[in-house]
């Protein structure tokens, strides 16, 4: 009796109420199609000119094998923490808390950075707004969405999905109906932007371009997050993985190849901050290219409110799994009694985004390795999903993050910093398992 007393309190439940519609609108929500296309896929069309069309390509494959791998996983286990159950549960409680560490930088990190690009993407409209009071004010006013039962924001995301699919239809639109280049050349003999001229497209900066594009194309997976509030979850959750990173690439990579196809002076256009938003004002007048940055600005709106849902259960899920210690874990853990979200968790990801890509290569290889363990031990074996033509998913996925590593690290601007900080993420959360987590006890993930 003494030891039941002593034995701390379960977690509130989270509640189950979304069908597979809801799970998929949030999940296309983190993915954010639009403002990936607006503002992500410009920088890679500056490094890789049009050898983006095959860094799109390759991440494509990347995404298809892991997405894959997701759904294994998250079928086999369908929890709020995400990525570090499965690891932990095929490779161990240490590795489980390395990919439980490299997440927290991730998950913290894309609110502020996204908030404040609104000014970027509103300065067409409305310049000279202050980017830090704008990002504040929207990471909180998102906080506040956050907060509400999550079928309400399945519906708010939803709602402003719409949004973000009409702004890429205008852009396909408008591109494929003034066909300037000849399409296969893009393959066949691709370009990239080099003081005043075109010269052809490096191997290293299509391997470059690939890693952004699979942090642009990247959200797919987050709906494991939402797991834990989906109905018959494990039966279902391998169908909105699947079908978010089907969408996802259908919404991103067309409207490149419209752009593309488009341009009249392909130079301007690789070399532009904004070709999108051109293109549009261009062809459309001045009037739809601000509704065209507006549009942007509501897909990053939704974004946020959709990555802080996310994170808000993961952090629900790492404190329920007693990471950080008492009482933070137990405050952490609570779920409001009638809204049914993790009050505290929200709070956590909002505040921090208020007041403040290579870290993908580690959580996809993890998931990589997490599977092909799963499958050798029979971790994975209760799993209802299995993905086809194993073990091609994973070994695709590790080959090309190799490359990807590879070419990051030869570039010494953006891409050798990136995996260093990875790595120093990697190291720091080994260090806090082994000299912290490890000496309160065995760390155990619950599913």
């Amino acid at each position: 009796m003494l030891d039941d007393q002593l034995q701390p309190a379960a977690a509130p439940r989270l509640v189950r109420s979304l069908g597979v519609m809801g799970v998929l609108f949030l999940t296309l929500s983190v993915a954010t199609p639009a403002s990936s296309v607006f503002v992500i896929v410009p920088g890679m069309l500056q490094v890789a000119g049009t050898g983006a069309v095959w860094a799109m390509i390759l991440a494509g494959v990347v995404c298809v094998a892991t997405a894959f791998i997701y759904a294994e996983l998250s079928s086999a286990w369908p929890v709020a923490g995400g990525e570090y159950v499965a690891v932990a549960r095929t490779l161990g409680p240490l590795a489980g808390f390395v990919m439980l560490g490299v997440n927290v930088f991730n998950n913290l990190l894309f609110p502020p950075v996204a908030g404040l690009g609104i000014s970027a993407v509103l300065a067409t409209v409305m310049p000279g707004l202050p980017a830090v009071p704008v990002a504040a004010a929207v990471v909180a006013g998102s906080t506040l969405v956050a907060l509400l039962n999550i079928r309400v924001n399945a519906l708010v995301t939803g709602a402003f999905l719409a949004i973000e699919v009409l702004a890429i239809l205008v852009v396909v639109g408008l591109g494929f109906a003034d066909w300037a280049q000849d399409a296969t050349r893009f393959l066949t003999a691709p370009v990239m932007p080099a003081a005043s001229a075109l010269v052809p497209a490096s191997p290293a900066s299509i391997g470059l371009a690939a890693s952004i594009a699979i942090f642009a194309l990247n959200g797919y997976g987050a709906a494991v997050y939402f797991g834990e509030e989906m109905l018959d979850a494990p039966q279902r959750i391998a169908r909105a993985i699947l079908a978010a990173l089907v969408l996802t690439l259908a919404f991103e990579v067309v409207p490149v190849i419209a752009l593309l196809v488009s341009a009249q002076d392909l130079g301007a256009v690789l070399r532009s901050e904004d070709p999108f938003g051109q293109m549009v004002a261009a062809r459309g007048g001045s009037g739809l290219g601000a509704a065209m940055a507006l549009g942007v600005v509501v897909a990053i709106v939704n974004a946020i409110i959709a990555c802080i849902l996310a994170c808000a259960r993961f952090f629900y899920g790492t404190a329920r799994d007693r990471s950080w210690g008492a009482p933070v874990d137990r405050w952490m853990a609570s779920i409001h009694p009638r809204l049914g979200s993790p009050v505290v968790g929200t709070l956590v990801v909002g505040g921090v985004g208020v007041l403040s890509g290579t870290g993908l290569v580690a959580i996809y290889a993890g998931i990589a390795l997490a599977a092909i363990v799963g499958r050798r031990t029979g971790a994975t074996a209760h799993a209802p999903y299995r993905m086809p033509l194993y073990p091609l998913a994973p070994i695709i996925t590790l080959a090309a993050l190799g490359y990807i590593v590879w070419t990051s690290w030869l570039d010494l601007e953006e891409g050798r910093p990136g995996l260093l900080m990875t790595g120093a993420q990697i190291i720091g959360s080994a260090a806090y398992y082994w000299f912290v987590l490890r000496r309160r006890g065995p760390w155990q993930v619950q599913d």
